[in-house]
């Protein structure tokens, strides 16, 4: 039996009947590169004709020369009518695109009670659609809907749906699972049962994730014989999602000896999950296996001392085969092994038996039990560590910041700050307005600092997150406050606690800045050393 499976990807259709999915033309444009990079071998595009959006795409699309098949979506022609006159077989064909998806009615629940006709015209529907398109040379990829269910209450109608569609020359008979409400044994039992009843058909298989099974349920569709999977990244889908390609693809290329992509595009599946998640504007799950930013994080401190020996120890792949990454948190449940560790990464030389390592520790464990988060602040973490060290040049001292907000009734509100600062033996003083106080003291702290370092100007606040920690306290509750910066290469976060959220947001703008002067010199050294104007100098 052959080893090599078929993936067919529906972000692009299926993926975008989930609530909060919205793409537009260049969005799906973009998509299909990426997809096409990673290696699939099908695209389905949309349904041409049905929206505006699908129709540039289908039009746009064959000026990127993709290797993937794009693929139309459609139904089989309407109940009582002539295949030649069914406007959306003809709209599949006027797409231009190699391959059809077409859907039919396998449960003859659905179809007495949603087409309303009878059982013998829903064979006729398929077989004629196939039939109709394979004549005007297309591959033809049959997705028999609700075949599980339709299976388990009249197996003989299921099988003649799927026997109609392969006399009529169907290239792919796709098995959906389309309510998600099937079980592993069941998917493996009912396609065995295919395979036997039409020897040498090709099977594929489509599943969803109500039961968050659609990954299992594929699996075990691919050991019955299945040999296409269809699915999307990231699991993107109508009510709980489709099956995750993503999780799937290194399951079956790395654990099971299927051939599914390009064994050097398989380092580019964490990528294409990110990138994927960005353009579709979804925050990527952190617990996502494979390719989440927690898939291969390590907290525990006996976890941490034994990934230090062999990576085996706790995790199932290299996470570089995916093109993820290891990670070592640090926080109030960190042994030595964890510091150590980020210490390393960072190149920083930090003795494990000496004071220095344990005050560390004892300062991070204190510090998290105020309620700092370390696990999604690195850049705080490392000027903690390097501070340690000694290996931080504070190359601007804070002394004290005041705020305006004013209201009036005939204007919106107005922010203004006010930031006192010591930079290289001068004493700053400077004021900014913002839309808001945290944008009205990011402004004035950079309008202090810009002279001396012009290239914080490349620097800007992505993210800003404010999580309550004591709900009972109610408006005296504290708040951490967790800001991620930007510039054009990098991007880090920072944190800071308080029970006044503008102390709590200075604490972490101040970290993020001093974060991005790290690596810099201090004025007194680049002035009397370098003799050069003073500004950003690098080690």
């Amino acid at each position: 039996m052959s080893k090599s499976i078929s993936i067919f990807d529906t972000t692009l259709r299926d993926g975008t009947q989930g609530e909060g999915i919205s793409l537009s033309a260049d969005d799906k444009l973009k998509i299909a590169k990426k997809l096409d990079d990673l290696g699939v071998h099908y695209i389905e595009g949309g349904i041409p004709g049905s929206n505006n959006k699908d129709i540039e795409f289908f039009k746009r699309v064959k000026e990127l020369h993709l290797n993937a098949k794009i693929t139309a979506f459609g139904s089989t022609r309407r109940k009582n009518s002539i295949t030649e006159h069914d406007d959306n077989l003809q709209r599949m064909i006027n797409a231009g695109v190699p391959a059809a998806t077409l859907v039919g009615k396998t449960w003859d629940f659905h179809v007495h009670t949603a087409l309303q006709t009878t059982l013998e015209e829903n064979l006729a529907m398929i077989g004629e659609s196939i039939a109709y398109l394979k004549r005007k040379g297309l591959e033809v990829i049959f997705d028999a809907e609700h075949f599980f269910d339709g299976y388990k209450n009249n197996p003989e109608y299921a099988s003649a749906v799927l026997t109609a569609a392969r006399e009529a020359g169907a290239d792919w008979l796709v098995m959906c699972d389309t309510n998600g409400g099937t079980l592993p044994n069941e998917i493996q039992e009912m396609v065995s049962g295919m395979a036997l009843k039409l020897p040498g058909a090709s099977f594929g298989i489509h599943t969803h994730n109500d039961c968050e099974l659609a990954v299992a349920n594929t699996l075990s569709a691919i050991s019955a014989g299945a040999r296409q999977v269809q699915g999307t990244i990231n699991g993107y889908g109508e009510r709980c999602g489709n099956a995750n390609l993503c999780s799937i693809i290194p399951t079956l290329q790395l654990k099971m000896g299927y051939h599914c992509i390009p064994g050097d595009s398989l380092p580019q599946l964490t990528n294409t999950a990110h990138f994927i998640s960005e353009v579709a504007n979804v925050n990527l799950p952190v617990n996502q296996p494979y390719v989440g930013n927690a898939a291969f994080a390590h907290k525990g401190g006996i976890h941490v001392s034994a990934i230090l020996r062999d990576s085996r120890t706790y995790e199932h792949i290299a996470p570089e085969l995916v093109g993820n990454k290891q990670r070592v948190l640090v926080s109030e449940l960190a042994g030595q092994s964890n510091v150590l560790s980020k210490a390393q990464d960072m190149g920083l030389s930090l003795d494990p038996s000496s004071e220095q390592a344990r005050k560390v520790i004892d300062k991070i464990k204190t510090l998290e039990h105020q309620g700092y988060q370390f696990e999604g602040a690195d850049a705080s973490l490392e000027l903690l560590l390097r501070e340690a060290t000694g290996e931080v040049n504070e190359l601007f001292t804070f002394e004290s910041f005041k705020m305006l907000v004013e209201k009036t009734a005939d204007r919106p509100v107005v922010s203004e700050a006010f930031v006192k600062l010591r930079v290289g033996g001068e004493n700053l003083y400077t004021a900014a307005e913002g839309n808001g106080p945290v944008n009205a003291l990011d402004n004035a702290l950079r309008k202090a600092l810009l002279t001396y370092f012009p290239q914080l100007k490349d620097m800007h606040l992505s993210d800003y997150k404010v999580r309550v920690l004591d709900e009972k306290d109610q408006t005296a509750a504290k708040v951490r406050v967790l800001i991620e910066s930007k510039d054009f290469n990098n991007t880090w976060s920072t944190v800071g606690v308080s029970s006044n959220v503008i102390e709590a947001s200075w604490e972490a703008l101040v970290d993020s800045m001093r974060y991005a002067l790290l690596g810099q010199i201090s004025l007194k050294n680049e002035t009397e050393t370098n003799n050069e104007p003073r500004g950003l100098v690098n080690h």
